[in-house]
């Protein structure tokens, strides 16, 4: 019979801390011009909605003259417009809190906060669990041990 042997086991302790906290974040789109208008009775001396000149990027808007056809008649008259977004070739820098101070936003914006550390606070204890303290808003903290034992692996 031959003697047992233990030299395949193996012993692991992996400890860790992830801190995260996370960055601010600004998704702008610009949106583009709308004109309409409609009606029944109405005479158009000017239709009207954008012309080709261009301020900062986005048409220029033009005044309609409408008047009612035939008088003492009903008539109906619906007109609206949507002014597109000018060009904007730059955002402000962020404030030492990580947010966009005085962000420039388009007509179909989002923006997200970036976190605050405060308390945020994480430690590796070498006969212990680590530990982790919670920070302010938009942060995130993991504290992690994991004990492996393997035997003829």
């Amino acid at each position: 019979m031959s003697p047992v042997s233990a030299r395949e086991i193996t012993h692991t302790i992996v400890d860790s801390v992830q801190l995260t906290v996370d960055g601010p974040a600004l998704q702008t789109e610009r949106i583009g011009g709308q004109y309409s208008v409609s009606g029944s009775n109405i005479n158009a001396t000017t239709i009207g909605g954008f012309d080709a000149t261009f301020t900062n990027g986005a048409p220029d808007h033009v005044n309609g003259v409408y008047a009612i056809g035939t008088n003492n008649q009903s008539f109906t008259f619906s007109e609206s417009i949507t002014l597109g977004d000018t060009i904007v070739t730059d955002q402000t820098a962020l404030t030492s809190g990580g947010r966009i101070d005085e962000p420039v936003l388009y007509g179909d914006s989002t923006q997200y906060q970036g976190g605050t550390a405060g308390s945020l606070a994480g430690t590796l204890s070498a006969t212990g669990i680590p530990t982790v303290t919670a920070g302010g808003a938009g942060t995130t903290a993991i504290g992690q041990r994991s004990i492996e034992l393997s035997v003829f692996k």
